[in-house]
């Protein structure tokens, strides 16, 4: 969590730069399957959006948080030192950036609270990054045609619901009550699954839903911060996240999409679909008029342009390349191996929000909190054990 702090007092900085983080390589296929568009913005985890195209069955996408639903991982390789090493440096940049990205957002909400176009610019912000390693071969560019991207429109579309959602809801409450919210997810796919596709689960995944209902409704009884936009937003996220997985699970599977559709481009892909859904929305909701009036509301405060300017460039960086790293440490984990890092990085989150913020907490609350998120991993085993 120090480290975290550190690597966001970096990323804030005016004498600092954050890197670039290396490119993905994987073969070329023609074949997506449904873990290609799974995954969520922030948390989501997230957005662990991907998969190896032409998945055979039996086989299991590395990329995917939601592989154990579906699909065996492979035999991990043999444990070694170097794999280790590799491991704890991807899992401490994974969490430090996405606790860095939850944090600078919150400064930016507080600053110029414009959640729409907050959302909508960091969407926008992976544009200019992956069309230079797309223009400078560093990155096979994906080769999709118009039926493909209409395929692939509604998946983006609740990608930028996942986030725009999100982000609303940081802006609106604290970001720990917000990370409680998303960890709802789990609830709301079984209820579409059942709803709308008749796929009912095991008896003890469904008991595994009981934490997470209960430690929600706690922990909103006892948030001292509590706003009810902040809820529904929050809560929106979590739903339009569940139903992007459920989109590629039941309804892509299989479908013939593209070349070079690599996990770290199908989000590029994704990021960009999602970015024109929501900026007529985020033009209509927020023009330019009420922009200037926020910015120079803002300048009013204290805030100047040039740090102002700084933390948008940081939020939308730093949201990119959080997706990114966590596509190379999910690469290497299986199925169990994700659900309890994945678990891990929300406490992460949670705990380094309420430091930084000095979000006050009621000890309901925090055990609300610690229930949700314990849930939340719960169902996910019991997933995998009876899947």
């Amino acid at each position: 969590m120090a480290a975290a702090s550190v690597l966001f007092s970096a990323a804030y900085a005016p004498a600092h730069r954050i890197g670039a983080v290396p490119a993905l390589r994987r073969p070329l296929a023609a074949r997506v399957p449904p873990a290609l568009l799974d995954g969520s913005a922030e948390d989501g985890a997230a957005f662990s959006a991907a998969a190896q195209l032409g998945r055979e069955p039996g086989t299991c996408d590395p990329y995917d948080p939601k592989s154990a639903e579906y699909c065996s991982p492979p035999e991990p390789a043999p444990s070694s030192l170097k794999r280790t090493i590799r491991l704890g440096v991807l899992f401490f940049l994974w969490y430090s950036l996405n606790t860095a990205y939850n944090i600078g957002n919150k400064l930016v909400l507080t600053a110029f609270p414009m959640p729409w176009t907050a959302a909508t610019w960091e969407l926008f912000f992976g544009f200019p990054y992956v069309f230079l390693l797309w223009s400078t071969g560093l990155r096979k560019t994906p080769k999709i045609s118009l039926e493909s991207i209409k395929l692939l429109a509604p998946s983006g579309i609740l990608l930028a619901g996942t986030h725009v959602g999100g982000v609303i809801s940081f802006g609106l409450g604290a970001i720990s009550f917000t990370h409680v919210l998303k960890a709802t997810e789990p609830v709301w796919s079984a209820l579409i699954s059942a709803l709308f596709f008749r796929d009912f689960l095991p008896l003890p995944v469904y008991a595994s839903l009981v934490p997470i209902i209960a430690g929600v409704s706690l922990a909103s009884l006892k948030e001292l911060t509590f706003s009810w936009m902040s809820f529904i937003a929050g809560t929106g996220s979590a739903v339009t996240s569940a139903a992007k997985a459920i989109l590629s699970k039941k309804v892509l599977d299989g479908k013939s999409l593209g070349e070079n559709l690599t996990p770290a481009n199908m989000f590029a892909v994704l990021s960009i679909l999602g970015f024109c859904a929501i900026l007529p929305v985020s033009l209509a909701l927020e023009g330019p008029a009420k922009a200037s009036a926020a910015w120079s509301a803002a300048l009013a405060a204290g805030y100047t342009t040039p740090y102002l300017l700084k933390l948008l460039a940081c939020s939308g960086f730093l949201y990119y390349i959080y997706n990114e790293v966590a596509f190379l440490a999910l690469a290497e984990v299986a199925p169990v191996t994700h659900a309890v890092t994945n678990t891990v990085k929300r406490v992460v989150i949670i705990l380094a929000s309420i430091l930084v913020f000095k979000t006050t907490i009621t000890p309901l609350g925090a055990a609300g909190s610690a229930i949700t998120v314990a849930g939340a991993l719960l169902y996910a085993l019991a997933k995998n054990k009876y899947k």
